[in-house]
Formats: structure tokens, C-alpha cells, sequence
């Protein structure tokens, strides 16, 4: 772009990101100036950082963002962005304020996990045999998602949203509860996805759409198209990215806990994403290095932060907390050379097979360790962001089985109602004590699978490991992402339903 002598017009927020370069600081400061304004607002950057007056029109592209105008003054360079079109911009400016500028890191202690505090138990209820549950996920009304986006570009206050999410957790409660099922989930509707929400909790970690890491991989504009082939256009998909280190000064989940025991006497479980999944996802070079030296020095605030959450969840009466590790499949089933095939942990870096599953291990045993196994589970699937089977992986659990048998977790959930997954004879050697979760529909198919076809396949796990260990779910959660539910709402709470008369014919058997 030509330079001008001065911007035709004036912005609504500047700011200066001095020698900051846009793979290293310099869009996370853009994103947290840029997501209050209205369509069409003006954002002025200024930069002393050559490399900027060529990688900002690029990531100006990608995001759908028009970089407006450019002056020179010196080595200075002032680069004008209008958020949206500039056509978009109204004929009275809008006072925005500025925003807030980056907070800095909490004092630290000792690196590392602290000494464990006593382990705390839970007063909810034990999770019957042949249970049935959810995954996690529930189909988010459009009034709800649409909330979401507003409060992450800083435009709903908080107090608003939560207001909105209520309503929406007391109609996915109600609809588990007519549905029969045993063990509750909040659905997780205050989450824009099943991971990267945490970013939007944990200080020093933030949430920016994935279009701005794009400038991090070597072809951005191919990228992103395998991105929308995929189903998951990379505008709508909100990363954490870490720039200090992590802490947590407010609870992760505690209020969906709250508000969920509000609404039901049923035991209620609460899912995160675990330890290495977060590893995965929020290792960035170029980004969170600027915190953390290596990968593992991220992962020991990963596990702090877990731990606390698990240990505060069940003294406040959780009955099971589920942590979602599906990118172990990725580890376990893709090529050597893929980074692509999860949404999460797409952009990081992975080792070997047999390193990251020993990494995984020491991650999820560090969080979970001291804890009745009872109240703890682990999820694994195979990818839950697209209905069509052809681009998710697929894979006997057959490579899994040494982590499982060593894992110190009491539950497994896993997906075996789709032929990617796997027979549920794969599963030689799980330990005595350790329940399974089978699942027994595949909420990317929108036919309501048969209550005789639900009770064939529980009707194997049965014959494999007794009934007081299974437990009954479907492959994984109905809407990973906020805004591309996998299925109807309708849908949903049908397979629940059959999958709980199939339980209730199962138990009156056994």
C-alpha cells in the first residue's frame, strides 16, 4: 500500500505497538483494540516494527478487515484498520472506549505443582450402574450464540450475558431431565467451544479468533481454505493465546456447577478440557513463548490450574469431572507430518507417538492424583466438529490401550457407535476398577437410533465388563462449537431418551 501524507479520517481507538512484530505481541494487542468496536469502526496502530507494513495487510485479508490508510513519519508507521468495510462505517462515529491494556502477570511461587492440599470429597450422590449421561455439549439456542460473540467482542456485559446463559442452561437441563437421564451437565452453553472458553477465564491468556495465528503457519490462505472445507470457518473460531503466565483468580466452572445444582437434584458432571489438550492448544512459538521457555514449563501451570478447579468443583458437590483429551486420537492415528486434523492443537507442534502419550499420561495423573478415581473420567473421540464422517479420523482405541491401563482416572468415555471407532473387543486389559462409557449413539447422524439397537450395543459392553461398569452416553457432545451445533436440539434430547428406556429394560434384566 502507498503511503499518504495523513489519514482522511479520524480513529475511533489508537494505540502504539512500538517494535512489536505480528507474530509476536502485535495482533494480540490489535484483537484487544478492535473486538469493542461497532462495524466499521476505526482502529490506528502505530509501529516501528518494519515487518508490520507487510504482514498487516495480510492478516487484514484474512480477517475481513480493510486496512484503510498508511502514513510514514521517520521510522514510524501509522496504519489506519477499519473493522468490517469501511462502507459499513455510519455517518456519526461512535464513542468507544479505549481498551484496557494488557495486564501484567500475578506474582508467582515455586514453579511446579504445590504440594497437594488434603484431597476434599463430594457429597453428590454415586453415578448408578448402566448410568446414562452426556457427553457434555447441548445444541445452544441462536439467541444464546449470538450472545456469546457479543460479550467476547466486548459488547454484552457480563452480567448480560449470563442472564441470557441462564435461560439457556435451565432449557438444556430441562430437556436431560424429561429425556431420563441419571448424571446432568450445565451443557456447556456458556462456552463458545469445549476448550478454548478457559482462555477467556485464566488470567494472562486470551481469547482471539483463529484468523490472527494464521500469519504462524507457513501458507495462511490454504490454511484457512481447509478450514472452511473442514466445516469450521477460521473467523468464527475463537484460540487462547497465553501472553503471561497462567493463574487463576476466578473459578473455571464453578458457577455452571452453581447454577446446575440450582436447577435439579440430580448428580450434575462438569467437563474441562484437559491437561494436555490445553497444552496443546496454547502452546504457540512466537506467542506464548514470550512467557514460557518449553512446552512442559506451560504444562506445569496447566496441571496447577486444573487441579485447583478439580479439587474445587468437588467440594462443591460435583458427582464426576469429566476432562476431554480428544486430541490424543490425532497422536495416536494421524501421520507423523499432520497438525491439521483437530481445530485444538491445530497450529502447536507434536512429538512421537510414544512421547506425547507419556507426556498425556504425566499430565492427566499430576491433575488427577490423591482423587477418588470414581469422580474422575476422561473423554476421547475422534473429532466432533463436522457431521461428515469422511474427514474425521479414524482408528481402533488398539494404540490408546497402554495409556489407558495406566491412567489413575475411574471412568472412561468413548465412542463406538460409529465404525471409526473401533469394536468394543479392542478394549483388552482396562483396569478391574475403571468403569467405560460406551457410546451408544452418534449425535452426527440425525436419525434417533432404536431403543433395540441402543440395547445391542450396551448389550456387548455388558458381556465385556460386567454392568455395574457401564456406563451409558453418546459418541461425544452434541455442539462442540457454539455456533455449529452437530445436531438439533429435538434430536438430541430423543437419542437421550431412548438411550435411557434401553438402561431402564438393560437394568430390569440384570
Amino acid at each position: 500500500m502507498n503511503s499518504v501524507e495523513s489519514h482522511a479520517h479520524a480513529p475511533d481507538v489508537s494505540f502504539d505497538g512500538g517494535d512489536l512484530d505480528c507474530g509476536n505481541g502485535l495482533l494480540l494487542l490489535i484483537r484487544k483494540h478492535i473486538d469493542p468496536l461497532q462495524a466499521g469502526g476505526l482502529l490506528e496502530v502505530r509501529s516501528v516494527e518494519a515487518s508490520v507494513e507487510e504482514d498487516l495487510p495480510a492478516w487484514c485479508r484474512l480477517t475481513g478487515n480493510e486496512l484503510v490508510s498508511l502514513t510514514r513519519r521517520g521510522a514510524e508507521r501509522s496504519f489506519l484498520i477499519c473493522k468490517g468495510l469501511l462502507a459499513d462505517r455510519g455517518v456519526e462515529k461512535v464513542a468507544v472506549p479505549v481498551a484496557p491494556s494488557l495486564p501484567s502477570a500475578p506474582p508467582l511461587t515455586a514453579r511446579g505443582t504445590p504440594a497437594d492440599p488434603p484431597v476434599v470429597t463430594t457429597s453428590a450422590p454415586e453415578i448408578p450402574a448402566l448410568a446414562v449421561m452426556g457427553i457434555g455439549s447441548w445444541p445452544r439456542p441462536p439467541w444464546l450464540w449470538r450472545a456469546l460473540h457479543e460479550r467476547l467482542q466486548g459488547r454484552l456485559s457480563e452480567e448480560e450475558f449470563q442472564a441470557t446463559a441462564d435461560d439457556a442452561v435451565r432449557l438444556a437441563v430441562d430437556a436431560q431431565r424429561r429425556a431420563g437421564v441419571d448424571v446432568v451437565s450445565d451443557g456447556e452453553q456458556r462456552r463458545n467451544d469445549y476448550a478454548s472458553f478457559v482462555g477467556g477465564i485464566l488470567d494472562n491468556c486470551q481469547l482471539i479468533p483463529l484468523t490472527d495465528l494464521l500469519p504462524l503457519v507457513e501458507h495462511p490462505d490454504e490454511f484457512a481454505e481447509q478450514l472452511r472445507t473442514l466445516g469450521v470457518p477460521p473467523e468464527r473460531v475463537r484460540h487462547p493465546a497465553v501472553f503471561g503466565r497462567l493463574g487463576r483468580s476466578a473459578p473455571i466452572a464453578g458457577r455452571e456447577l452453581a447454577f446446575a445444582k440450582s436447577l435439579t437434584d440430580a448428580p450434575i458432571k462438569v467437563e474441562l478440557p484437559g491437561p494436555y489438550l490445553l497444552t496443546r492448544t496454547m502452546w504457540l512459538e512466537c506467542v506464548s513463548d514470550r512467557a514460557y521457555a518449553t512446552r512442559e514449563e506451560l504444562a506445569e501451570d496447566i496441571v496447577r490450574v486444573l487441579r485447583e478447579e478439580l479439587l474445587d468443583l468437588l467440594s462443591g458437590g460435583a458427582a464426576i469431572v469429566q476432562f476431554d483429551e480428544p486430541v490424543l486420537t490425532e497422536v495416536a492415528f494421524a501421520p507423523p507430518s499432520t497438525r491439521r486434523t483437530f481445530m485444538c492443537g491445530a497450529l502447536s507442534e507434536k512429538g512421537d507417538v510414544e512421547h506425547e502419550l507419556a507426556f498425556a499420561e504425566d499430565l492427566v495423573n499430576r491433575v488427577v492424583r490423591g482423587v477418588d478415581r470414581r469422580r474422575t473420567a476422561l473423554h476421547v473421540c475422534r473429532g466432533n466438529w463436522t457431521t461428515d464422517e469422511s474427514v474425521v479420523l479414524s482408528g481402533t482405541y488398539h494404540p490408546l490401550m497402554p495409556f489407558f491401563r495406566r491412567l489413575d482416572v475411574g471412568t472412561l468415555l468413548l465412542e463406538f457407535c460409529t465404525s471409526r471407532a473401533g469394536e468394543i473387543e479392542d478394549l483388552d486389559g482396562i483396569p478391574d476398577d475403571v468403569r467405560v462409557g460406551i457410546g451408544v449413539v452418534n449425535p452426527k447422524d440425525p436419525r434417533v437410533e432404536s431403543v433395540e439397537e441402543i440395547t445391542a450395543k450396551a448389550q456387548t459392553a455388558i458381556r465385556k465388563f460386567g454392568a455395574d461398569r457401564v456406563i451409558l452416553t453418546p459418541d461425544c457432545g452434541f455442539a462442540t462449537f457454539a455456533d455449529t451445533p452437530i445436531t438439533a436440539a429435538s434430536v438430541a434430547e430423543g437419542k437421550l431418551r431412548n438411550i435411557a428406556h434401553a438402561a431402564a429394560a438393560l437394568r430390569s434384566r440384570v
